[in-house]
């Protein structure tokens, strides 16, 4: 499959899912909510982030003053409820079937909310590829090199959008710098929620 673009390593694959699928998949990751709620996890400096998270698979990925790190539970004790089937179904049509992601971290952005540049590097094996995709609200994506401080490109992903980030871009710096509040219907109350699939161990 070609992707529609590719920056710096970054394959961008537009318009991947149609609005019933994404409205399909959004009732799923309601039921992950409801099973693992939402929460605002903090940095090991003690900032809070500005998006709240949850997770589904084997692993959730976990922040606190302990450090970035994958954890077998939801910070209320349960176990992480299962990754949904059409999830794994998009894993598969990008990477294949060789393996399945022990990980689906949701993040929701709310109005204001960013990420800041970062690396996915909390995972024991680089050679597997990270697959994000975007639901809602379009968000400028910004893409760098493997050391922070260096040149940047950024693009807007809209909803339905996947970025797969393997070989030269595994380790690359990537963040969201801002949302277009309001520019989906998608979810209600606006917002956007993004969900980045990940081999962990």
């Amino acid at each position: 499959m070609q992707p529609d673009e590719t920056i710096s390593g970054f394959r961008i694959f537009r318009e991947v899912l149609d609005r019933a699928a994404q409205e399909a998949l959004v009732a799923d990751l309601r039921a992950v909510a409801a099973a693992a709620p939402l929460f605002s996890p903090v940095t090991p400096f003690g900032r809070p982030m500005r998006v709240r998270m949850t997770s589904a698979g084997r692993y959730g990925w976990y922040s606190d003053r302990s450090g970035y790190r994958y954890e077998r539970r939801h910070p209320s004790g349960r176990p992480w409820p299962d990754i949904p089937a059409p999830v794994l179904e998009l894993w598969r049509r990008f990477v294949g079937s060789g393996r399945d992601p022990d990980c689906c971290l949701v993040n929701h952005y709310g109005e204001g909310a960013r990420m800041g540049l970062h690396q996915d590097r909390d995972e024991a094996d680089f050679g597997w590829p990270v697959v994000s995709l975007s639901l809602g609200d379009e968000a400028l994506f910004r893409m760098g090199g493997t050391t922070r401080g260096g040149p940047t490109s950024s693009v807007w992903l809209r909803s339905g959008d996947v970025v797969v980030m393997g070989g030269e871009a595994r380790l690359c710096y990537h963040g969201i710098d801002r949302i277009r509040f309001g520019s989906s219907t998608l979810l209600r109350g606006g917002g956007r929620v993004n969900l980045t699939l990940r081999v962990v161990d």
